[in-house]
């Protein structure tokens, strides 16, 4: 029997809000004295009323227009009920059936554009923090009301690396949208992933799914996966049927462990928050959130290379140097000079960025003239650097793209900053696969 993998992704992301989302505690408690940053809400005590967080709201709708997610215009918190040490109400306030954002999507670069649907994106509350000391175990209630924001996808995803691509874009969404800073060593980023198989020659979804937990790191996250999905192919091929259940990942054993049956949403009791009014959004607050929605990674590196010409990694580096906007100022400065030459300086460090770009052009000028490398000259350059970076080439050959940038760096030192980075791509590009 074939089995193929059907696996369904959950993301947790804590927002970078001054206060927490019901009350009026910083939520800045990352390295603080434990205990120090609540109140009576998000200690649970009895008669506390919690409010709304706007920011926060305002936060979640924009990671929702990014996933091109669908807004509730009238939306309402519920209680999530259950019983856990970290908990301190005995119920987590978070939504179920009127999420903030449903129905969206996002492409993937592997399998030439695959979409992945979004079921929903909302927002709820953190817990609080357990630490395990020999015979006790001791909370924090630092976090516990900390806004966060839970993605939840379809399960659209086939293999490991479509899954760990959308979780590094989705990442680098929320970082560009200022909405988190998505530190997975901080716990800022949380993933959990829902592993079933399926027969190939069917098309239903099977009627299990493993949870899997205590996910904290992108690698952390491929090993789980690999090992869970072996896991259940041998226990399918032995015939042993499999159940619903959540399972927690330990990467000092590599691999994973039962931790409780799954539970389903029945099991929480949710019922709508009687303390927190109901949520509304009209068509002119969302026309104002998205206006002061950033541009987004992907979109703004396009933009550069239709713009102006820019190769893909040029307009990615300048990116993610924080130096797109620097670009575009020095680029209408130095009217006449080629966008390339200026992308290039600045990538390459060929002038300090310190400058103004009116000033970085003026010295450009100066600098480059008509000094650039001749096409033989560089072919040569190129063919040294490739010489005497054997690891680098051969991590290339055995498909890590990324050494690229690190053996245009050695050609334009080889070359005193004096080649145009497109011209060195090329040449790189045809050595290398010759």
């Amino acid at each position: 029997m074939q089995y193929t993998p059907v696996i369904g992704l959950e993301i947790h992301v804590e927002l970078n809000t001054k206060t927490k989302m019901f009350c009026s505690c910083s939520a800045d408690y990352f390295g603080k004295e434990p205990n120090t940053h609540t109140c009576p809400v998000c200690l649970g005590l009895p008669g506390a009323l919690p409010f709304a967080n706007k920011e926060a709201l305002e936060k979640c709708l924009m990671i929702g227009l990014a996933l091109n997610c669908k807004i509730s215009k009238d939306s309402y918190f519920e209680r999530k009920n259950y019983f856990y040490p970290d908990l301190p109400k005995g119920y987590q306030i978070s939504q179920y059936r009127k999420p903030l954002c449903i129905g969206g999507s996002l492409a993937l670069h592997l399998g030439g554009g695959k979409l992945i649907r979004i079921n929903r994106v909302h927002i709820e509350e953190d817990t609080g923090k357990l630490f395990h000391k020999k015979s006790k175990t001791l909370i924090d209630f630092n976090r516990s009301g900390v806004p966060l924001v839970e993605m939840v996808t379809e399960p659209d995803f086939k293999n490991v690396d479509e899954v760990v691509e959308f979780a590094k874009t989705f990442q680098q969404i929320v970082r560009d949208l200022g909405a988190s800073n998505a530190d997975m060593e901080r716990g800022d980023l949380r993933l959990e992933a829902n592993v079933s198989l399926r027969e190939i020659q069917k098309d239903n979804l099977p009627d299990y799914r493993i949870e899997l937990k205590n996910i904290n790191s992108f690698r952390f996250m491929q090993h789980a996966l690999e090992y869970e999905i072996e896991r259940q192919r041998k226990l399918l091929e032995q015939g042993v049927p499999l159940y619903k259940e959540t399972r927690g990942w330990s990467e000092e054993k590599k691999e994973s462990y039962l931790q409780r049956s799954k539970e389903d949403a029945h099991d929480y009791r949710y019922f709508p928050e009687p303390d927190i009014p109901a949520i509304s959004f009209n068509d002119s607050d969302i026309e104002r959130i998205k206006a002061k929605t950033p541009e987004l990674f992907s979109s703004k590196s396009k933009r550069l290379e239709t713009e102006y010409g820019l190769t893909s990694e040029t307009a990615k580096t300048l990116v993610k140097q924080g130096m797109a906007g620097y670009f575009e100022e020095a680029v209408k400065e130095g009217e006449g000079l080629d966008p390339k030459a200026i992308a290039n300086a600045i990538v390459n460090k060929r002038q300090s960025t310190e400058l103004s770009p009116g000033e970085f052009t003026g010295k450009l000028r100066e600098v480059t003239g008509k000094q650039e490398t001749s096409m033989g000259d560089l072919e040569i350059a190129v063919l040294s650097v490739i010489k005497h970076n054997e690891k680098a080439v051969g991590d290339y050959k055995n498909g890590k793209e990324s050494v690229i940038q690190f053996l245009v760096g050695e050609i334009m030192r080889e070359t005193k900053g004096k080649a145009v980075i497109d011209k060195v791509l090329k040449i790189l590009l045809e050595k290398l696969n010759d």
